[in-house]
């Protein structure tokens, strides 16, 4: 770990390093968009393994070693910035004196031969230095330390052409016999205009010294070296007639006022020069004034392709003043926000390692282009989508947490995700903090690291491609646990948490399943195992509020929502706080068509909520006749916990339609309460007259005893009440006649007990199961077996199971109301 820890921080140590120096951009047209994104995906999908082997830890370390030991040339290094401005002079007396040299010389005196010889020897030994000169990776963005891999690249390169360019070409066109063929090859040393082109690109992301200064310098060295390039050209055309020729060239045939250039070649160098270079200007401008002008064929030509060229040229001035004018550029976009940002740290007081992290991130975003955003803005919606699904859906698809998700899903995370990189060294999520974004990884490498009380670290795992992070702090709703840092160039694709959750809302199975993924890898991945009992809350307040919106639904009776819920996964038996079902809630408030959907869906039609009441139940008490006998007719029973009490107290309220109802629905109107009165004592005993005939008529006995030995008949002349005795004598008339029994076995004769059986095995999946039928209990089990099977097309040799799949034997242990099961004995 420790070592771990020296390598990181040296890593730190040069991005600082780096950061120093002004801010050193690549052209942009040396790497371009797509193939960034190729080389990116290359390496995702492991087809270039010489990348890892080129930054796995033991190269670092080596490459480090041999930096420290002195065998590598760090690019700041400050006195390898010397030399560059020292090759910088040498590069801009080469590009502008090659041309003269070319033109003007055939073969060079004593002294500038000298100084070529000079110059050629500083652009060889820079040849060498180039061999052991650090650079910074494009891809992976960190510095390579290790001379093989310095080499090959400068081999790839520049080697070639700087090897030519410090070729004697001079001594060799002497000592070939003066051939003209080996003079043209003196153009090769041109290739070192890049450095003076490399010097003008990094003045120009340099905010402390103006960008209009820059601009402005570098277009005048455009335009002098042209115009220079092309004077030595003309010049070099009228020499390659012969001396006795020299009437039929632009400079032979020039008289300017009583001064004449025949015989040219002895006027004086500078004159020659300069009359040469007041040619190409001239004809550069399109001025024309008609004192020179071309003479024979060959300059005609050249004159004619070098005005057709000064017109790219023209172009290419005018376009960047005005450039310069309306400040469009993205260099100067670029500068301006540098300047800003520059402004606030140095208002601020930031410290330098953030300072440098700020810098590094503006110039990455610079380099790599990524802020795609603005770019597809005027792009179709759909378009935007496509683009997205494209880039994206792969990677997402290959993320653990979204494993087994509906495409649905992963097509809304793809169209909302945004693309970033990140450098080296830069933390991402800090522990503790809140986080409102969700991170995929699709290139690189990051490490999750945990930071103790003392400040020490801790490297808890590394993410890899097809990794994430913040997904738990942003499903939990806690902080973030532990410090996301990156080791190497990442490419991440994020989603802020407001999107995700919205996404979430609608496709609330694929955030179960999230969860459930989470907490599938708890074994494997530590950073969960941690945090298990926040995300098994978090399932839990889930599937709560799960519950409450579909019982919102029902509730409000809005089918469209309910259907849409519920075929999205939600289970419809999931109950709220009150234990109370969506059935429930639509029985309560009488919504026939939601309770038909519930009751295909396969809805338990007799779960009781909190307070022991059904759906049914709920539908008699709010009066939804309609809902109660669809309920009834779907295998439905009323079953009222302490029925008698409740009885009772409906006829003491002197509640009659609901009394009414629940008879109808077949409560036993002769249920008792703590004192073993029934409703007829209540009825009775207060005198009401229309709750006795309405009791007795759903079959109510005139016998039943109270604890005190009391029936409702003497209840009825305790009262005083002559009509309501009058009913009870004639009740209990009746009564005796028709069954003609002792008084105390007449209640239970009148109301012989049912049961509900059903055609499965309790124990049966929910969508094989079936409808029942409701049968009086009779007195063997072989006549309720015969009589279940023939209701039921049931073939023979059945059996009767109880809720908790155990054999009835006997039918005395069957009670009134209780769900039975009739399978088959090899079953």
């Amino acid at each position: 770990m420790s070592m771990m820890r020296r390598e990181v921080e040296e890593e730190r140590n040069i991005s600082r390093r780096d950061s120093g120096a002004e801010y050193k951009m690549e052209d942009l047209t040396k790497s371009s968009r797509s193939s960034r994104r190729y080389a990116l995906m290359e390496k995702e999908l492991g087809l270039d393994s010489s990348t890892h082997s080129r930054f796995s830890r033991e190269n670092v370390i080596n490459g480090i070693k041999g930096l420290s030991q002195g065998s590598v040339i760090y690019p700041d290094d400050r006195w390898y910035k010397i030399w560059e401005k020292f090759i910088l002079i040498w590069a801009i007396y080469s590009s502008f004196f090659t041309p003269m040299e070319f033109a003007f010389f055939k073969g060079l005196p004593r002294k500038l031969f000298l100084l070529d010889i000079c110059g050629q020897i500083a652009f060889l030994v820079d040849i060498v230095v180039q061999f052991f000169v650090a650079y910074r990776d494009s891809q992976t963005y960190k510095m390579v330390h290790k001379r093989t891999p310095i080499a090959l690249r400068y081999l790839k390169t520049h080697f070639i052409l700087d090897f030519l360019s410090c070729m004697p070409w001079d001594n060799i066109y002497k000592a070939a016999g003066k051939k003209e063929g080996l003079r043209y090859l003196l153009w090769i040393r041109l290739s070192r205009v890049r450095r003076v082109n490399d010097f003008f690109q990094k003045m120009e992301k340099d905010i402390r010294i103006n960008y209009l200064f820059t601009r402005i310098l570098k277009l005048i060295v455009v335009e002098l070296y042209c115009t220079h390039t092309a004077a030595c050209i003309f010049y070099f055309l009228a020499t390659t007639l012969p001396e006795e020729k020299e009437g039929y060239t632009w400079i032979g045939s020039l008289t300017l006022g009583d001064y004449s250039y025949s015989h040219f070649r002895e006027i004086d160098l500078w004159r020659r020069y300069i009359t040469s270079l007041y040619f190409a200007i001239v004809t550069m401008a399109t001025v024309g004034y008609g004192d020179i002008h071309a003479v024979n064929l060959r300059e005609m030509i050249f004159v004619m392709i070098y005005v057709s060229f000064d017109m790219i040229l023209g172009a290419y001035l005018i376009g960047n003043m005005t450039a310069l004018i309306v400040k469009g550029s993205k260099t100067v976009r670029y500068r301006d926000k540098m300047t800003d940002l520059m402004n606030y740290m140095n208002r601020n007081r930031l410290g330098r390692d953030i300072r440098t992290q700020i810098k590094d991130h503006l110039r990455l975003q610079y380099e790599s282009a990524y802020t795609d955003a603005a770019v597809l803005q005027d792009l179709p919606i759909s378009i935007r989508a496509k683009i997205s699904q494209t880039l994206y859906q792969s990677c997402i698809e290959n993320i653990p947490l979204f494993r087994d998700c509906s495409s649905e899903f992963i097509s809304q995370i793809v169209t909302r995700v945004c693309e970033e990189f990140f450098l080296p060294g830069e933390v991402i999520m800090e522990q503790g903090h809140v986080v409102d974004q969700l991170y995929f990884v699709c290139h690189g490498v990051l490490e999750e690291i945990g930071i103790g009380n003392d400040g020490s670290e801790e490297r808890v795992a590394l993410l890899e491609p097809n990794s994430s992070f913040g997904e738990i702090s942003i499903l939990c709703n806690i902080p973030q646990p532990y410090t996301v840092r990156v080791c190497e160039l990442c490419r991440l694709i994020r989603i802020d948490k407001q999107s995700f959750s919205n996404i979430l809302e609608i496709y609330f199975h694929d955030g179960r399943r999230i969860l459930t993924n989470l907490l599938e890898g708890k074994d494997s991945d530590l950073r969960v195992k941690q945090v298990e009992s926040d995300i098994t809350f978090h399932i839990g307040k889930q599937e709560a509020e799960l519950a409450l919106k579909v019982n919102s639904a029902a509730y409000h009776g809005d089918l469209h929502q309910l259907k849409g819920l519920i075929r999205a996964g939600a289970d419809p038996n999931k109950k709220d706080y009150d234990g109370r079902s969506p059935l429930h809630l639509a029985a309560s408030r009488g919504y026939e068509d939601i309770s038909l959907f519930l009751i295909q869906e396969g809805v338990d039609l007799n779960a009781s909520d909190n307070f022991d009441t059904t759906p049914l139940f709920e539908a008699i008490k709010n009066g939804h006749d309609r809902v109660a006998s669809l309920l009834v007719k779907e295998g439905a029973f009323l079953k009222i916990e302490n029925a008698g009490s409740f009885l009772c107290m409906l006829v003491a309220k002197g509640d009659s339609d609901l009394l009414r109802r629940l008879l109808s629905n077949g409560i036993d109107p002769n249920s008792k309460d703590y004192d073993h009165r029934t409703p007829l004592h209540v009825a009775a005993s207060q005198g009401l007259f229309a709750m006795a005939r309405l009791l007795l008529g759903a079959g109510a006995s005139v016998f039943s005893k109270d604890r005190w030995g009391n029936t409702p008949f003497d209840e009825a002349r305790l009262s005083g009440n002559n009509q309501l005795t009058k009913l009870l004598e004639e009740a209990k008339s009746a009564q005796i006649s028709e069954f003609p029994i002792a008084p105390h076995e007449i209640s239970e004769k009148m109301h012989p007990q049912k049961c509900t059986v059903f055609p499965f095995h309790p124990w049966e999946p929910k969508d094989l199961r079936k409808h029942g039928v409701v049968l009086w209990i009779p007195k063997s089990m072989e006549e309720l077996v015969t009589t279940a099977s023939e209701q039921l097309n049931f073939p023979s040799g059945s059996c009767i199971l109880s809720e908790d799949a155990g054999k009835i034997l006997d039918i005395g242990l069957i009670s009134d109301g209780q769900k039975l099961y009739l399978i088959s004995e090899t079953t």
